[in-house]
């Protein structure tokens, strides 16, 4: 698979992150046919642009330390409580997928 399919998929996998849920980077690699890309993730979410990139979490549940002052606002304008690093929903038990089956389409 070549890099730009594998952003295109990392692309989509994020873009269907519902408003006020998270994903983690391990769960977008998954969902876009690549077992154990999470860093690759990573790499792809700095070189796109115009999507929700917020809604990736680390697989842990927190916000990387060097995001969270980005990151940590808009995630509570979703809806979602952070603590510290730490994101959950609020009243609810946090729901981090870290498993996930290919993006089809």
């Amino acid at each position: 698979m070549g890099d730009s399919s594998f952003l295109q998929l990392v692309a989509s996998v994020v873009r269907a992150i519902p408003k006020g849920q998270t994903l983690s980077y391990a769960g977008v690699a998954l969902r876009a046919n690549k077992p154990g890309g999470a860093r690759q993730v990573v790499k792809a979410l700095n070189g796109l642009k115009g999507i929700p990139w917020w809604r990736v979490i680390k697989s842990d549940g927190t916000i990387a330390k060097e995001m969270v002052s980005a990151q940590a606002p808009r995630l509570r304008r979703e809806g979602l409580e952070v603590v510290g690093r730490r994101v959950r929903p609020r009243g609810r038990a946090p729901k981090h997928a870290r498993q996930a089956g290919p993006v089809t389409g």
